[in-house]
């Protein structure tokens, strides 16, 4: 039997109080991205008819994230918004419109959950469809469950209802389990159930945990599920949990280079994007950066205190050594700049030498500029190049010289002094 198409709902409307900022909470980021640009990712995962992503505060913010995230696709992705804060279940009615004509599974996920995956989501559709639910809960067993919704079921296990720590008397706070804020409905019967939610609670909101007993009351089965890793759906609501979550997800990024075959000296102080590529025998050395967008060759050194930033690449072979920034970047195979540099919208050949303390000049108060050097060009200690210029094929520069915009060092010729001026060329066919 074919499985029914899946639909995703990811509700980043609230604003996160907790977190102490005006910013929204799903826009904090961890390992360099969006919470809520995780969550898309995983949503997309698993190759849905369509994602809504329900926005309210600092709607145009959210808006401009998600789509500005690689992982957007807009043939799929739709927003929608809720205009007042009123409750989970209140963001569900507001996506419905985005979702009318569509028959199947209604996966609905919170965007303050960075680290789940494609892989739970699959379980919980496919454990909703196998059961043929109406509703299906996903649920786990925190360390703490401070602060969550409590699971309560009968004696023979099955789910009764989800009541809000907020709701909840003594006895059902000292229940474990907890709701992981991710369901699955049946799209038929959801804009109904919704309509019959009431705000009868000490926040005066309409919750989406109430929809489970309303289907049950009915004679509706509804089902839940429990994650036995509870670290992948704990959800965001405290710059702690943000920065044990940004832990989590290092951790995992760097065991997957680790296994690919880079050498990565320190885990603990070093920090790779998602989205950045290392070439097998690369090492990283302690207290380095490596941004979204990177791509950096087979056999390369980066570090120690290096920061590669989105747009570099490196060339097999390439070294980056101490103190060393480079940003929007080429560096040939065989190149290096090993002390105290800035590389930033540069083209560098091959088996160039970038000496210590060289800086690209590359930003004139109003535009950013590009700078060019060719293969086996040698940069004295202390070059500054003034973008845009093009330091020629094996061309040398002196220490401390200053390469004027526009006007350059020609291929084999030697640059030297404050500007620079050129104290030789290449001989005709030499």
């Amino acid at each position: 039997m074919k499985s029914p198409a899946v639909a995703v709902v990811i509700l980043a409307a609230g604003k996160g109080t907790r977190m102490r900022s005006e910013r929204p909470k799903v826009l904090f980021e961890v390992a360099g991205r969006p919470m809520v640009n995780h969550v898309l990712e995983a949503a997309l995962g698993i190759r849905p008819k369509a994602v809504v992503v329900v926005v309210g505060h600092g709607a145009a913010d959210v808006r401009r994230a998600v789509k500005g995230d690689l992982a957007f696709d807009p043939r799929v992705t739709r927003f929608a918004l809720q205009r007042d804060q009123r409750g989970t279940g209140h963001a569900l009615r507001c996506a419905l419109y985005a979702l009318r004509g569509f028959r199947g599974t209604v996966l609905v996920l919170n965007g303050d959950v960075p680290l789940v995956g494609p892989e739970t989501l699959r379980t919980l559709a496919e454990a909703h469809r196998r059961a043929g639910s109406a509703a299906t809960v996903l649920t786990f067993r925190p360390a703490d469950p401070t602060g969550y919704g409590r699971v309560v079921r009968d004696g023979r296990g099955a789910l009764l209802d989800i009541v809000e720590e907020k709701d909840a008397d003594f006895e059902t706070r000292t229940i474990a389990e907890v709701n992981a804020g991710l369901y699955a409905f049946d799209a038929a019967v959801l804009p109904a159930a919704l309509r019959r939610l009431r705000a009868g609670n000490s926040q005066g909101e309409l919750y989406l945990t109430d929809v489970p007993r309303l289907l049950r009351r009915e004679g509706r089965p509804v089902g839940a599920v429990r994650v036995l890793e509870p670290e992948v759906v704990a959800g965001v609501n405290t710059l702690s949990e943000l920065a044990r979550a940004s832990a989590s997800m290092r951790s995992r990024v760097l065991e997957r280079f680790l296994a690919a075959g880079v050498e990565i000296v320190d885990p603990s102080t070093s920090f790779v994007a998602p989205d950045a590529a290392i070439g097998a025998g690369t090492r990283i050395e302690p207290f380095t950066v490596v941004e979204g967008g990177v791509r950096v060759g087979k056999g390369c050194t980066v570090g120690p205190f290096a920061r590669l930033r989105r747009g570099t690449v490196l060339e097999d072979g390439a070294s980056i050594g101490n103190f060393v920034e480079v940003k929007a970047t080429r560096m040939g195979r065989g190149s290096r700049a090993r002390h105290l540099s800035y590389l930033g919208d540069a083209t560098v050949g091959r088996r160039v030498n970038v000496g210590a303390g060289t800086i690209t000049c590359n930003y004139d108060g109003r535009r950013k500029h590009a700078t060019v050097v060719g293969d086996g060009a040698f940069l004295g200690s202390g070059t500054l190049l003034v973008a845009p210029v093009t330091v020629g094929r094996g061309a040398s520069t002196g220490a401390g010289a200053v390469v004027l915009a526009g006007r350059g060092v020609p291929p084999g010729a030697v640059a030297v002094g404050v500007p620079a001026r050129i104290l030789r060329r290449m001989r005709k066919g030499g």
